[in-house]
């Protein structure tokens, strides 16, 4: 018996991540404290890309499956809900693997190639060979993950914004050939990737929506070493690290060039522990730290300490409520999200089939 679909009135939203194994500090800023707050105003959907880990990890796949429990366990320890989000891995809707073959039907190689991320990978992995099939049709699968849940918004930070654009692009280009209803395209040759101005907007008959960027706070966090956080550099701070860890991490951290001796003056606004203190420390405690610094009447051990108090406060809440959910337990809570995900998705893959004149062999796959 499939499990219902969380029905709803509320506006729906969709986000997931790639299973790259414990999530840092930067995943959470970034997206997983966002989704948490989006909860109360959102229907919402949440999942683990464990499919996109397969167009650039397809050599070793061993790394997945474990990778997937991590990131879904700290899902649940920054404070998505099962109850009241759909928590669910992306392998385990079986239309997650229809749509992207029918949506690739009609997606033009140049669109593929001009994503920007196709060749800044290329060249960040080098070393793995990225000339695949999969890996340059990256953009269509992520389109079909938005897609199959018909969602008003998708949220994103301000430089993700692009990654939106060619779902719209994707969606815009299906509805003008596919019609709700089945209707034949109109005019299939000329200029389909312009929508037509007789097409309805998002409540109206289109089969695949386009969805709207939902832009959510993304604070500047910076790595150990002073660059992004992420875990390509090596240079981050886990959600579950424990206390000593992080001070010790902090401890290394790179600060402002500037400050050279214990009494030479720095800059807040130039060292990276700084970044970190306006996104974690209380008003009084970052007064404290531009006056102390700026005067040199505090040394950057100090100041290190004190951001690690802030981030220690930040982890500890987070690191109690993960411990409290057992493997089997979280297989159970993302079974059950996979099940709503898959009734919601057959919803979208029952009018797609239509409106592309392939009901009778959709009955068939969606048996």
């Amino acid at each position: 018996m499939p499990e219902p679909a969380i029905s709803s009135s509320r506006p729906r939203v969709l986000s997931g991540m790639r299973p790259t194994g414990k999530l840092h500090l930067g995943n959470y800023m970034g997206a997983l404290a966002n989704w948490v707050k989006l909860q109360d105003q959102y229907e919402c959907y949440f999942f683990i890309a464990d499919l996109h880990a397969l167009t650039t990890d397809y050599a070793d796949t061993s790394n997945i499956l474990p990778n997937t429990l991590e990131v879904a366990l700290d899902f649940l320890a920054a404070g998505l809900d099962p109850q009241r989000s759909t928590i669910f891995v992306q392998s385990h809707v079986k239309q997650h693997y229809e749509l992207p073959l029918l949506l690739g039907m009609i997606t033009p190689l140049g669109w593929l190639e001009r994503v920007p991320s196709y060749k800044e990978m290329q060249e960040n992995l080098a070393h793995k060979d990225l000339t695949t099939y999969g890996f340059l049709g990256y953009p269509v699968l992520m389109a079909s993950d938005i897609l199959l849940y018909q969602p008003q918004f998708v949220p994103v930070g301000q430089d993700q914004q692009a990654h939106v654009e060619i779902t719209r692009e994707i969606a815009r280009r299906f509805n003008f050939f596919y019609p709700r209803g089945g209707r034949k395209a109109r005019d299939a040759g000329k200029h389909p990737e312009i929508r037509p101005v007789a097409i309805a907007s998002w409540e109206g008959d289109e089969v695949l929506p386009e969805p709207d960027v939902l832009l959510t706070p993304s604070p500047k966090l910076p790595g150990t070493d002073g660059r992004k956080m992420s875990k390509s550099y090596g240079n981050t701070i886990l959600m579950t690290d424990p206390e000593p860890v992080v001070r010790q991490k902090l401890k290394t951290m790179v600060t402002d060039p500037a400050r050279i001796r214990r009494t030479d003056p720095g800059d807040p606004d130039k060292c990276p522990v700084g970044d970190l203190h306006k996104v974690f420390s209380a008003a009084e405690t970052l007064a404290k730290v531009y006056d102390g610094c700026r005067s040199a009447g505090i040394g950057c051990i100090e100041c290190k300490s004190w951001a690690a108090n802030a981030l220690v406060q930040i982890l500890e809440p987070l690191q109690t409520r993960r411990a409290g959910f057992s493997e089997p337990r979280v297989k159970e809570i993302l079974e059950a999200g996979s099940s709503r995900a898959r009734t919601r998705a057959e919803q979208t893959m029952e009018e797609v089939r239509a409106a592309m004149q392939l009901t009778s062999a959709g009955r068939q796959a969606g048996s």
